[in-house]
C-alpha cells in the first residue's frame, strides 16, 4: 500500500509538498492549484478506473491551469479514464484530451476522437458547407464554439444536432456504445457486499489516526487551549486561594461555590466555542470525503469525539492540579478522584455540546448563536444565581436539564458535603455543613453515585446527537 502511495505521489508531482499542511484556502497552507493536485491524489489512492472532473482548472492562472491538466494527463497515460468538463482552454490544455463530448442546449453535436492537433474535429466542421476554415495558429477550442454558436446556425440555416445524427460517425458511436453495452457470454454484473471498502472498525481506526494528525498539526488551537488552561487555573487558584479549608462562616461555603463555578462555566464555555471552531472546519472536508465513499459517518464521529477526548483529559489534569492544590482541598484520594471526574466529564460534555450544535446547524454563525442561547440557561439554573430550593417548583425541571448544575452539585458535594463541623451563619443558631447544604442549597453527600452516571449520560447524549446529526444532516451547498 505504502509504494502504490509513493507511486500516485510522483504521478501527481506531490513529493515536494510531502511534510506541508493543507491549511485553510485563503488562509495558510497549499495554494489553490496544489489543493487540487492533492484532490486527485486522494481519489488515486483508491486506484478507480474511472476518474470524473468538474472543471478542474477553474479558478487557477495558465501557469497553474497547466500542472493541473499535466497531472491529470499523467493519470490518463496510467490506462485510467478521465471524464472532464473544461472552461474555455488553451491550445495546449485541449490538446491534451483524446476525445471530446460537445453539446449544445442538451442535443450533441459532435462526439468523438480529437485528433493530433485536433485534425480529426477541425475536418468534421470544416467539412459542414458554410464553416469558415480555421485560421492558422488559431486556438481549436475557441474556434469549435464560435463555428457551432446559434448565431452561425441561425445564419448558415443549419442544425450542428441534426447534423451529427445524420453523421456517418453518429452511426460508428452507435455501434460502438452498442457493442460495449453488451456482456461478454459468462460474465456477470458487478457486486459488491458493502458499501464502503472497509470494515467499521478500519474505518474507526483509520479516521482516528486521521483526527490525531490533525490536532497534532493543529499547533494554534492547542497552543491557545493549554495556555487559556494555565492561565485560567492560576488566576482563580490566586483569586479563591487556601479557601477550600476554611470553613467557619457562611461566607466561606459561598466562597468555595463562587470558586466551583467560575471554574467550571468559565473553561467550559471556551472548550465548547473553541470546539466549534475545529468541527466546523473538519465538517468541510468530511462532506468532501464521505461523497468519495471513503468511511461512512459514524466512524468519523466518534474518532472526532475520541481525539477531543484524549486532549481535554490532558487539559483537565493540568487544570485540576493548578484548582486543587492553589484552593486548597483536603487530600484524599475519593475526593481527588471525585474532583477530577467531575471537572473532566463537565469539559467533556462542553466540548460534544459544542460539536453537537455545529453538527445541527448550517454554520458557524448560528451554531455559536444557539450555543450562547442555551449556556444563558444552563448559568441562569446552575444552582449558584439561585439555589435549587429557592427556584419555582414549575422551573425546578430545569435545574436538572442544566448540565452545569450536576457539575456544581458534584464537585461540591463530594468535596464539602461530608462535613460536619458547625458553620457560623448570621442572624441564626449555628448548622453542621452537611445539614446546612441540604437545607439551603439542596446538596446531598448520599447524591454522589447519581451524579457521576448523570455526568456519563450528558456525555452520551451530546455524543450521539453529534454523530446522528453528521450522518443524516448535509449543509453541503454543492
Amino acid at each position: 500500500m505504502q509504494m502504490f502511495v509513493e507511486e500516485v505521489m510522483e504521478l501527481v508531482e506531490l513529493n515536494p509538498l510531502r511534510n506541508a499542511i493543507v491549511g485553510l484556502p485563503g488562509v495558510n497552507g497549499l495554494s489553490t492549484e496544489q489543493r487540487k493536485r492533492l484532490t486527485i491524489a486522494v481519489e488515486l489512492v483508491a486506484n478507480p478506473s474511472i476518474i470524473f472532473m468538474d472543471e478542474p482548472t477553474s479558478g487557477l492562472d495558465a501557469r497553474a491551469a497547466a500542472i493541473v491538466m499535466r497531472t491529470v494527463r499523467n493519470t490518463v497515460d496510467t490506462g485510467r479514464t478521465v471524464v472532464c468538463t473544461i472552461h474555455q482552454p488553451s491550445i495546449d490544455i485541449f490538446e491534451a484530451f483524446d476525445e471530446l463530448l460537445l453539446m449544445k442546449r442538451g442535443q450533441v453535436i459532435y462526439a468523438g476522437p480529437l485528433g493530433r492537433h485536433s485534425r480529426l474535429l477541425i475536418e468534421y466542421f470544416e467539412a459542414i458547407q458554410g464553416v469558415p476554415k480555421i485560421k492558422e495558429g488559431y486556438n481549436p477550442a475557441t474556434w469549435m464554439l464560435e463555428v457551432s454558436s446559434t448565431f452561425v446556425e441561425a445564419q448558415l440555416d443549419v442544425d450542428f444536432a441534426e447534423i451529427y445524427a445524420n453523421s456517418d460517425l453518429y452511426q460508428r458511436n452507435q455501434i460502438l456504445i452498442k457493442e460495449l453495452s453488451t456482456p461478454q457470454e459468462g460474465s456477470k454484473d458487478l457486486y459488491f457486499p458493502t458499501k464502503y471498502s472497509q470494515g467499521f472498525t478500519s474505518q474507526c481506526k483509520a479516521c482516528f489516526w486521521k483526527q490525531h494528525w490533525s490536532y497534532w498539526r493543529n499547533t494554534r488551537y492547542n497552543a491557545i487551549r493549554f495556555l487559556m488552561t494555565v492561565i485560567i487555573g492560576i488566576l482563580f487558584g490566586i483569586i479563591f486561594w487556601g479557601k477550600g479549608n476554611t470553613l467557619e462562616k457562611q461566607q466561606d461555603l459561598l466562597n468555595i461555590l463562587g470558586a466551583i463555578y467560575s471554574a467550571v462555566l468559565f473553561l467550559g464555555a471556551t472548550n465548547a466555542s473553541a470546539a466549534q471552531t475545529v468541527v466546523s472546519v473538519e465538517r468541510m472536508v468530511f462532506y468532501r470525503e464521505r461523497a468519495a465513499g471513503m468511511y461512512s459517518e459514524l466512524p468519523y464521529a466518534f474518532a472526532q469525539v475520541a481525539i477531543e477526548t484524549i486532549y481535554v483529559a490532558i487539559q483537565t489534569i493540568i487544570y485540576v492540579l493548578l484548582l486543587y492544590s492553589m484552593i486548597g482541598f483536603e487530600w484524599k484520594a475519593d475526593k481527588f478522584f471525585y474532583f477530577y471526574y467531575f471537572i473532566f466529564m463537565c469539559f467533556t460534555y462542553f466540548s460534544m455540546y459544542g460539536m453537537m450544535v455545529v453538527a445541527l446547524t448550517p454554520g458557524p454563525q448560528i451554531a455559536a448563536i444557539i450555543m450562547s442561547f442555551f449556556l444563558n440557561f444552563w448559568n441562569l439554573f446552575s444552582g449558584f444565581l439561585i439555589p435549587r430550593p429557592l427556584i419555582p417548583v414549575w422551573w425546578r425541571w430545569y435545574y436538572w436539564a442544566s448540565p452545569v448544575a450536576w457539575t456544581i452539585y458534584g464537585v461540591f458535594a463530594s468535596q464539602i458535603g461530608d462535613k460536619t463541623n458547625f458553620l457560623e451563619i448570621p442572624g441564626s443558631e449555628p448548622m453542621q455543613v452537611n445539614e446546612y447544604l441540604k437545607k439551603n442549597l439542596g446538596f446531598d453527600h448520599d447524591f454522589l453515585i447519581p451524579l457521576v452516571i448523570g455526568h456519563l449520560g450528558w456525555v452520551l447524549l451530546f455524543l450521539f446527537v453529534f454523530a446522528y446529526g453528521i450522518r443524516f444532516l448535509n449543509f453541503q451547498r454543492r
